[in-house]
């Protein structure tokens, strides 16, 4: 076997060493990768119980509910799609009717969305990125939205974070 030969061998196997890394790796991290979805998508794609997921919206004017224990129930719409939302725990401050969320858990039999984690945005120029674009999708985007946002960056403004529930920031939500 020739110099050239042999270091093309190593060289091969040392791209099929790491093309088997990156695939384990990838495989492990596969079950708790949650990916984000919008009531219109959870409608389309019959999201079967117990499955979590991120759910991402605008808090349904009139449907906020507080009950006993820190319970609290909304429903988040996306302008085609309305998905009930149960959680229990405390709200972050910035939490409203009307402004943008993002819930974390799962569907349960009955069809309301079973949140464990809320997130809420920090301004009424912030969208994540994913509600924006399945908003623009439907038709339901409003041009001031960019307009406020661009306004906002231009004037040294930095992009806020969002909170969790129990008020820790998270950084943009994806």
């Amino acid at each position: 076997m020739t110099r050239k030969q042999r270091r093309m061998t190593i060289i091969g196997g040392s791209l099929a060493v790491l093309a088997l890394a990156a695939a384990l790796v990838l495989n492990a991290l596969r079950d708790s990768i949650v990916f984000f979805s919008t009531p219109t998508m959870v409608a389309e794609k019959h999201v079967e119980p117990g499955k979590r997921f991120r759910l991402g919206g605008l808090v349904q004017p009139g449907s906020l509910h507080r009950g006993d224990n820190l319970a609290v129930t909304f429903e988040v719409a996306d302008g085609g799609a309305k998905l009930p939302v149960a959680y229990k725990g405390i709200l972050p401050d910035l939490f409203r009717e009307g402004q943008g969320v993002v819930a974390e858990g799962a569907l349960d039999a009955n069809g309301v969305f079973k949140a464990d984690t809320v997130l809420a945005k920090h301004d009424e120029t912030y969208m994540p990125k994913d509600v924006a674009d399945a908003l623009k999708k439907q038709g339901h985007w409003k041009d001031d939205y960019d307009g406020k946002a661009s306004d906002a960056r231009a004037s040294g403004a930095s992009k806020p974070a969002a909170t969790t529930a129990q008020g820790n920031p998270q950084g943009a939500v994806r």
